[in-house]
């Protein structure tokens, strides 16, 4: 008996112990979470949210308090819990930090972004004045044949509209010391409650009355940067190197900004060395030095290569260059029939080829599929969601994308819960273009280099595109909401961020319906493209 109860007794030890030791290793579900709205008392335009940076960027009015600015509404993925919510006071002088948690917490960060419009101008003053915000200081200088004690300050904003410099509205009577290089004058800043700052203003005597900054050289246009007295008459001179003769480029060219100007210059020769300098009155700068560079090129912008790999069609020769792709590699998946994107005989009027594209939305079993055609690589398929690549490598620097189009519109009836209120109104087709300086990524499946990986999720929680995403130098987009029953052309015009960055890809992307990649559209909504191009210049 006594070892009956001995064995019990250590089997219910042992069972103790073990029971201890089970660990639970089944994973909780991997859910991205994001902030999807944002608006605050104050707010200038709207918000900026970057999946890929997880922050949000607000831009807050001039006059508004910093340290206490109010939210108004606050959205975010459903289901998820949030440290924030509506009504809330926050302090967006420095980044504030906000937890999403569903099974993971997820950090995202609210940045407040609050341009202040500041101006001191000098009489006679060379290009304009520059602002050290973190050290107050402002600085500015005037033409060599100015006197130091001649200044005469005609404008000065240091801090939010309405602020008082010196207890005044407006300009104030400053007191300058002179040193050998500068003068200088101290100035106390006050607005409402949260702006109490002492500047410093500097003014430098320049070695010269313009000067030549620098230049961008495109394909077949040149951006050239300057600096001279404002209220003169400022511009450029250019010529290609070797040439004994300058041309002056013409004032249609030219933007002022106070004592800086810009020249846009079209209609150069691709390949091509330049040189160029600045005038302001009678006065000449350095010269400098810069070369145009040659077209990008882009296959099949046609759409008159293809063939088929098992199911799927594909929009490039057999055994040709993979440039282009598009979503049938997942929407083939289980009929070769629900290829999505296709070639057609339809095409434009005038084309000197043969075939064109024809993008076609239509739900696949229990899934919408969009009808898309894109610069890239189909990556693969997650259940029913798609990885993919965008972009290929590009160098050089395109202006604007020409093609032709029709579309056949129809009412939404697939949504996701985040664009429901879609419901019932016409698809829109969308035809985008982005230039941008990523570092491509290699796909060790298949070798093939792209720029930006996209995974769609039918809960619009995956990782996709974003325009503010800043590895981009230029986008342009064009959206159809309406019936286009014959070939229209269109003209997507890039807008570029800045005329001095290098260009590493270049994105295109066609969709039947501009929501599809959040399974978000119109069954029937149908696009034809033919013809594209890219150009490298600007009209007059």
């Amino acid at each position: 008996m006594w070892n009956t109860l001995y064995r019990i007794a250590i089997s219910i030890i042992l069972a103790g112990t073990l029971s201890c030791c089970i660990k639970n290793d089944i994973p909780f579900a991997k859910v991205p979470l994001s902030i999807t709205g944002i608006e605050v008392e104050g707010q200038s335009g709207s918000a900026v949210i970057s999946e890929s940076e997880s922050t949000v960027t607000v831009t807050l009015q001039e006059t508004v308090n910093p340290k206490k600015v109010m939210l108004k509404t606050f959205t975010y993925t459903e289901k998820a819990s949030s440290t924030l919510t509506a009504g809330t006071e926050i302090d967006l002088s420095q980044p504030y930090e906000v937890t999403l948690s569903l099974y993971q917490d997820y950090k995202w960060e609210i940045i407040g972004n609050q341009p202040i419009a500041r101006r001191m101008i000098i009489d006679g003053q060379l290009g304009n004045s520059e602002f050290d915000v973190k050290n107050h200081l402002a600085t500015a200088s005037i033409r060599k044949s100015a006197d130091l004690k001649d200044i005469v300050l005609s404008d000065l904003k240091l801090g939010p509209e309405g602020a008082l410099n010196d207890g005044v509205s407006g300009t104030p009577e400053v007191q300058w010391t002179f040193y050998r290089d500068f003068a200088q004058a101290s100035v106390h800043v006050t607005f409402s409650d949260f702006v109490d700052e002492t500047w410093t203003l500097r003014v430098y005597k320049s070695d010269k009355d313009v000067v030549t900054e620098s230049a961008d050289g495109w394909v077949n246009v040149a951006w050239l940067y300057g600096a001279g007295v404002a209220d003169t008459e400022c511009g450029f001179d250019i010529r290609k190197d070797g040439s004994e003769d300058w041309t002056r480029v013409d004032q249609k060219y030219v933007t002022m900004d106070g004592g800086k100007f810009t020249a846009r210059v079209p209609h150069l020769k691709a390949n091509t060395t330049y040189e160029c300098r600045a005038y302001s009155g009678d006065q000449v700068g350095d010269v400098v030095t810069f070369s145009t560079t040659e077209t990008g090129s882009v296959p099949n912008m046609g759409f008159e290569d293809w063939h088929q790999e098992e199911k799927v069609i594909c929009p490039w020769a057999q055994d040709g260059t993979r440039f282009w792709d598009t979503g049938n590699h997942g929407s083939t998946t289980l009929s070769e029939k629900d290829n999505i994107t296709l070639s057609t005989e339809d095409i434009r009027p005038g084309s000197t080829g043969k075939l064109a594209a024809v993008l076609k939305s239509q739900k696949i079993v229990v899934k919408f599929a969009a009808g898309n055609l894109f610069i890239g690589e189909y990556k693969e398929t997650k259940g029913t969601n798609g990885v993919l690549g965008f972009g290929r490598s590009f160098t050089s620097y395109p202006t604007r994308l020409k093609g032709y189009f029709k579309y056949q519109t129809a009412l939404i009836t697939e949504a996701i819960d985040k664009y429901a209120s879609l419901k019932n109104q016409p698809d829109t087709c969308i035809v985008w273009v982005a230039l941008g300086d990523w570092e491509l990524q290699e796909n060790p499946n298949s070798g093939e280099k792209t720029a930006v990986e996209v995974q769609t999720d039918d809960k619009g929680t995956g990782k996709y595109f974003d325009k503010n995403d800043s590895h981009i130098i230029a986008y342009g987009e064009m959206t159809c909401g309406e019936n286009v029953n014959e070939y229209t052309p269109f003209s997507v015009e890039l807008e570029y961020r800045a005329t001095n960055r290098k260009p590493t890809a270049l994105l295109i992307v066609c969709s039947a319906s501009k929501y599809g990649d959040y399974f978000t559209g119109a069954p029937g909504a149908t696009m034809w493209v033919d013809d594209f191009s890219l150009e490298y210049d600007y009209d007059d």
